[in-house]
């Protein structure tokens, strides 16, 4: 059998620092807007598959949190998703900023051990001049000469086509794992609570949208409109009192914009109810984070 007609299939999972365009990039090479973006770091607290088809592959991404230093223990809890990430992927693919030179060590030093195929990905190379594009490719080269790089621009769709070429080609023939019209495995629910989550970062400063959860508690399509019901779980007092706003304007507008995105993505009328409760503490407390699904 010629390999071009052999089926490829395999997992890819997508690593690299907070706010270097993981969300974009899944986004760019599923075809869908799977993963929340916005200009604030720790966007993705989740590790979200997408799945893309075609006549002889299919790659199962994974958009990994961004790797940092953790605070308390949800962040633990997301790098663990990081590492976890490293031993079960049939190739990985290392998304770093043009221009950048910061990396954490230990994640390095298990990349240059591995023998799992790594694409090392420069992005943003359309903000960067042809030197400074060079330079970054020389400094990542240096750390991970064993990896194949692939210069692009997330946001503009520049070079995506070569680097899903590159993946296709170093992905195990392989029957595919899912259904070939599946697109995530992940509920829509999930994905209602990560539109909410999108709007919070977006809404509101500081501290205040990382220490917020939000559980969508019920998901009914009634008389052709789905009725949602959301909890927005918070750490203090303080924190509900702002999320709800002088007069209630604040989750009133939250709402709002929330609705009308929810709306776009499953191409149905919404009625949206929002709730907030203190959970005090919450993201130190593994039940509650078991609860939330931040276990492995």
């Amino acid at each position: 059998m010629n390999t071009e007609q052999q089926h490829h299939a395999g997992f890819v999972n997508l690593i690299g620092n907070p706010n270097v365009g993981k969300s974009t990039l899944m986004n760019q090479l599923v075809g869908e807007r799977l993963s929340i973006i916005t200009a604030k770091a720790q966007t993705t607290r989740h590790r979200i598959r997408g799945i893309v088809d075609g006549d002889n592959f299919q790659i199962i991404y994974s958009a990994l949190p961004g790797i940092l230093t953790p605070a308390y223990k949800m962040q633990e809890m997301m790098m663990r998703f990081v590492t976890e990430s490293l031993q079960d992927a049939d190739l990985i693919l290392y998304l770093v900023e043009c221009g950048e030179t910061k990396y954490d060590e230990q994640i390095i030093e298990k990349l240059q051990k591995m023998e799992t195929p790594i694409i090392l990905v420069i992005n943003k190379i359309d903000k960067s001049t042809p030197e400074q594009a060079a330079a970054s490719l020389a400094h990542w080269q240096a750390l991970l000469p064993h990896a194949e790089t692939v210069q692009i621009s997330a946001l503009q769709g520049l070079n995506i086509d070569v680097l899903l070429q590159k993946i296709i080609e170093r992905l195990p023939i392989c029957p595919p794992y899912f259904p070939k019209d599946q697109l995530t495995d992940r509920p829509t629910r999930f994905f209602i609570s990560e539109i909410i989550r999108e709007k919070i970062l977006l809404n509101y400063k500081k501290e205040i949208p990382y220490s917020v959860e939000v559980v969508i508690d019920e998901y009914k399509e009634i008389d052709g409109m789905v009725r949602i019901m959301a909890t927005l779980y918070v750490e203090r007092e303080t924190q509900k009192s702002i999320i709800i706003g002088k007069g209630g304007q604040a989750i009133k507008q939250l709402g709002i914009e929330s609705r009308a995105a929810i709306e776009e993505f499953i191409e149905q009328h919404v009625y949206l109810d929002l709730s907030v409760k203190v959970l005090k503490d919450w993201r130190n407390n593994d039940l509650i984070m078991k609860k939330f699904g931040y276990s492995l």
